[in-house]
């Protein structure tokens, strides 16, 4: 008799059918099956905080499939993603079949491959009721907090606005980061730079390093010129030369956060699409022959641990590609955080023979090079360490009497690379291998230096930046505020509900961001205060280790969250930024115009209201309804009419690639997103409207004629194997659906991973 499996993603069943034969029966849940209520709160506070779970609406076709599928079998394995929210998505489907206990099984894989899959069959468990436990307060959590809060922000703010529990303390690091912009006062600091050469080439640059044995330090012109006057007619010798070797070591393998925030530094994703694109090559890619294949392993995962098969793999291809010296003697072992879930292990290739060139031909672009970075990652942790030798140079300025040690002392530095081993293969943002200090000439104590000019720099000192998406994930990451499978929805939701916008690729509060925040830390200090939120976190870990109870949990913090939310409804009344005034006056009824603020952002109005209702758009100074600043971000690609590297540019009507030498060069090029048109192949880009509405078409238009307003997915349909998928969001939540019509299929979207980002309340 047949077994059946239940996965999650329909994209897995075509997979898992090669590795599992005639025996099992495969089916997908599509994600969750039940959930909390979408209209009320579904938590008895009065009783034990008892949560009700009803089924997901439009999940009741797949349910009685699987009732019917489970009738029809001799064993049930149920096989969700091997996280927390896999487990409570086992429970609730359990419950479901009313199977009995010796039927029922949980299974966890790592990777999809047919050893990992087998191996799992093999050794089944019960369902861990820790896990479920742990998923169940977050959910309640974030359930109480959502449905609760949202309401008081619509009374005291404006309507349609959330907050969460996580999410509301990321928005204070974004706007706490805004306010230490602001409060910074730059000094001005001056350098001196000497361009020196020796006996041999090449020319190279010292900095002003010492002023008598003091660090220097120039405050303003007047004291770089009066040490330019003194150092004319001296001569500059070296006086020390110091060498040292250092080891450099290998990143270790990625985590969910490390390849989030390295994704972002070099292929400018966003944590939502890295995560998109991971999933991808978790639940596997067609590879010709091969099938369907997983090409890496489970992404959401804190733990940096690698099995001893896969760093055998790793070193034997190692001293296959580069030889025996580029392998350490014991494989590396690299530590996880002490909250980490050794049973995982880190982001790596299933198989390291698959290399990103070998594959590149079954991949899309975003798909190889996100694959290509795993795959690079992974082989380099298993290497051999670099090399390095870093000279320091100190140079005397003095004159020309050996017994004059010198009062101005510059410095030069510079890095040789001799073994580089790990770094063949792979190096970290910021650290591409190159010499970035310059490259020195051979130098000796005592050489005399021929000065080629003496240049002084005015500097100013710079504000904290803000935050990048990977510099917010690293901030969220050190300071426990959610996990790392959690971040790709944090990062969207602060930007999706209009708390933050990006500028030049940076996180800046809006007004409204602002005012939400400061609310909140007014009056729910401890709800947004880091440390709190990171020790609720580590609750829910011990919660999975059996440790607490979640009923306790949640209780302990419900009780006064309930009544700070009491006290605000009845204290606070209406908040909003104030108006600021213009010296303009209203052409209806001569009363002074101001700049308010309104639910969709600024705009002038007269102080006459609400007798005189005259407003207006605000405008920018050359006319026409104000848009944000044109941001520019580099890019790889080239001009195609000049050849000069084209800009990432934000307009009116969205980004756009545009060369480097505007206006001398005038070429722009339509947004490709990585995805070929299913009908002629050419790239699809995004466009808008004349009235600004977003949509994707083939770049070949008007040859073309592929339009779709939703944005597409490079993911073929598991039903009837439409090339792409596309995008949706409606009221009922965000899913992927089949891009043919006449096709029903729809896959809900589970970017966010183990935990879901926090409920917005949707009562009325």
């Amino acid at each position: 008799m047949k077994s059946l499996l239940i996965v999650e993603s329909p994209t897995k069943v075509k997979t898992l059918s090669k590795f599992l034969g005639r025996g099992f029966s495969i089916k997908a849940s599509v994600g969750h099956v039940k959930d909390l209520p979408k209209k009320e709160l579904g938590v008895d506070i009065e009783n034990n905080l008892e949560p009700t779970y009803v089924v997901i609406e439009g999940k009741e076709k797949i349910l009685k499939d699987l009732k019917k599928a489970a009738k029809q079998v001799e064993k049930i394995f149920l096989g969700p993603d091997p996280d927390r929210e896999g487990e409570a998505i086992a429970w609730h489907i359990a419950e479901e079949l009313n199977g009995s206990s010796d039927k029922v099984y949980r299974v966890e894989f790592n990777e999809i491959t047919e050893k990992a899959v087998t191996e799992a069959i093999k050794n089944p468990r019960k369902i861990d009721m820790n896990l479920v436990d742990a998923q169940q307060a977050r959910r309640i959590l974030d359930r109480l907090v959502g449905y609760k809060l949202s309401p008081f922000l619509w009374r005291k703010v404006s309507r349609g606005l959330s907050a969460g529990r996580v999410q509301s303390v990321a928005l204070r690091l974004v706007v706490d980061r805004e306010k230490d912009i602001e409060a910074f006062n730059s000094e001005e600091y001056w350098s001196i730079t000497a361009n020196l050469e020796g006996k041999e080439p090449p020319p190279f640059d010292a900095k002003l390093f010492r002023i008598n044995d003091d660090k220097a330090e120039i405050k303003n012109e007047s004291e770089a010129a009066n040490i330019l006057k003194e150092l004319e007619g001296k001569i500059f010798a070296v006086k020390k030369v110091e060498k040292k070797k250092r080891k450099r070591s290998p990143a270790a393998p990625f985590i969910t956060s490390t390849l989030q925030q390295e994704a972002s530094r070099k292929l400018r994703f966003t944590a939502k699409k890295t995560m998109l694109i991971a999933q991808q090559l978790y639940e596997g890619i067609e590879l010709g022959g091969e099938g369907s294949t997983g090409l890496i392993t489970y992404m959401r995962t804190d733990s940096v641990r690698v099995s001893t098969e896969a760093q055998h793999e790793a070193r034997a291809l190692v001293r296959g590609e580069f030889g025996k010296d580029y392998i350490p003697q014991k494989p590396p072992v690299y530590k996880s955080k002490k909250s980490a879930q050794e049973s995982h292990e880190a982001i790596r290739p299933t198989a390291v023979i698959r290399s990103p060139s070998s594959i590149k031909n079954y991949l899309s672009r975003d798909q190889y090079n996100l694959y290509k970075l795993i795959w690079n990652r992974f082989i380099a942790s298993q290497m051999h360490f670099a090399l390095l030798e870093q000279t320091s140079v100190d140079i005397a300025a003095r004159a020309d009497k050996p017994e004059d040690a010198g009062k101005y002392i510059f410095r030069a530095t510079g890095t040789v690379i001799q073994f580089p081993g790990f770094m063949k293969v792979y190096t970290e943002s910021g650290d591409n291998g190159k010499n970035e200090e310059g490259l020195l000439p051979a130098l000796t104590e005592g050489d005399i230096l021929k000065k080629a000019g003496i240049t002084p720099k005015q500097h100013f000192t710079q504000h904290p930046p803000r935050f990048s998406e990977a510099t917010l994930v690293k901030e969220l990451e050190a300071k426990g505020i959610g996990r790392p499978s959690t971040y790709a929805s944090i990062l969207s939701t602060i930007q999706d509900r209009k708390y933050t916008e990006m500028m030049e690729g940076r996180f800046k509060p809006t007004e409204l961001g602002e005012v939400v925040s400061n609310l909140l830390v007014e009056r729910f200090s401890e709800l947004m205060n880091y440390d709190f939120t990171a020790k609720m976190e580590n609750n829910l870990d011990k919660i999975e280790e059996g440790g607490l109870k979640w009923v306790d949990i949640v209780r302990d913090f419900y009780v006064p969250f309930d009544k700070d939310l009491d006290e605000a409804m009845k204290v606070l009344g209406k908040v909003k930024p104030k108006d600021i005034p213009t010296e303009e006056e209203c052409d209806k009824c001569g009363k002074p115009m101001v700049i308010k603020w309104g639910r969709h952002g600024r705009f002038i109005a007269c102080t006459g209201f609400p007798e005189c209702k005259n407003t207006r758009p605000l405008e920018d100074p050359n006319g026409g309804q104000k848009t944000k600043g044109a941001e520019v971000e580099q890019t790889d690609e080239k001009c195609g009419k000049c050849g000069s590297p084209m800009v990432l540019k934000s307009g009116r009507f969205g980004k756009f690639l545009a060369c480097s030498k505007y206006p001398e060069c005038k070429t722009t090029k339509a947004l490709s997103i990585g995805i070929k048109c299913p009908e002629d192949g050419g790239d699809i880009v995004e466009r808008r409207t004349k009235k600004g509405k977003l949509f994707y078409s083939c770049s070949n238009y008007p040859d073309c004629k592929f339009a779709v307003w939703n944005k597409p997915v490079n993911k073929s349909c598991p039903v009837c194997e439409a090339n792409i998928l596309i995008e949706k969001k409606t009221k009922k939540g965000e899913f992927l659906a089949c891009l043919n019509k006449e096709c029903n299929y729809k896959e809900e979207i589970r970017e966010s991973g183990s935990e879901p980002v926090e409920d917005e309340a949707e009562v009325k």
